[in-house]
């Protein structure tokens, strides 16, 4: 009688059991949501707004060439030329100089210094000043030769650059003084300077110079035709 009674028992909880589970909703896995599928074609929903980069677009004449800045021309290469070329106007000459005198009283070797400075007008033509001083053997029962003169004049130079060689001519005229001194005559006088020579440029700073001259001078009531010929530097400034 038991066994009957715990039968029907267990059939009336089965009975009861099967409507409660139809009143509840049966969840389906391809009904989750979007973000809770793995694998699914569903539109994703983005919660955090897009950050596109800004286009930025450059007017084309940005890109034209920016014009460099014009450098400055490069210096010329060193000339020899100690004129105009370089801005060297002035030239100090200085150097050994050997004078000849010969007159009808007596005749005389000398040596001494020769000091000229020039001033280029342009590259070719100067404007020169001179000065010899020299000193010779005795005449006259022992009184020493003296001779001094003092020139002024032009000097046309080959002085275009570039080279070393730069030769010249030049005309001075100006005074002359001469010792021993001769019975009632003076022992100074007109002089004329005219000769040439040539420069080697060194460098624009310096030169070596040979030249020589032919001098007359008017002394003694009389005119003597004299030589003189010298080597020396040159200073370019």
């Amino acid at each position: 009688m038991k066994r009957i009674v715990l039968a029907l028992f267990v059939a009336l909880v089965v009975s009861a059991s099967l409507p409660a589970q139809q009143a509840f909703p049966s969840f389906d896995r391809s009904a989750q949501p979007s973000f809770l599928a793995g694998n699914s074609s569903a539109p994703v929903v983005s919660f955090v707004p897009s950050l596109a980069a800004p286009t930025v677009t450059l007017a084309e004449s940005s890109f034209s060439a920016v014009p460099s800045a014009a450098l400055p021309a490069a210096p010329p290469a060193p000339q020899y030329g100690g004129g105009g070329d370089l801005g060297y106007r002035w030239h100090l000459a200085t150097g050994y100089e050997f004078v000849h005198f010969e007159s009808f009283a007596f005749s005389a070797n000398l040596s001494g210094i020769h000091t000229a400075l020039a001033y280029s007008l342009n590259d070719w033509f100067q404007l020169e000043g001179s000065i010899v001083a020299a000193f010779g053997g005795d005449v006259f029962a022992g009184e020493m030769t003296k001779f001094a003169m003092f020139t002024g004049g032009g000097r046309i130079q080959w002085d275009r650059s570039p080279h070393r060689w730069s030769p010249w001519a030049h005309v001075l005229v100006g005074g002359v003084h001469v010792n021993p001194q001769l019975a009632r005559v003076s022992k100074n006088g007109f002089a004329l300077q005219t000769g040439g020579g040539i420069d080697w440029n060194l460098n624009p700073r310096l030169s070596f110079r040979g030249e020589a001259d032919y001098v007359r001078t008017q002394l003694y009531s009389d005119s003597q035709n004299n030589y003189q010929a010298g080597v020396g530097v040159v200073l370019h400034f």
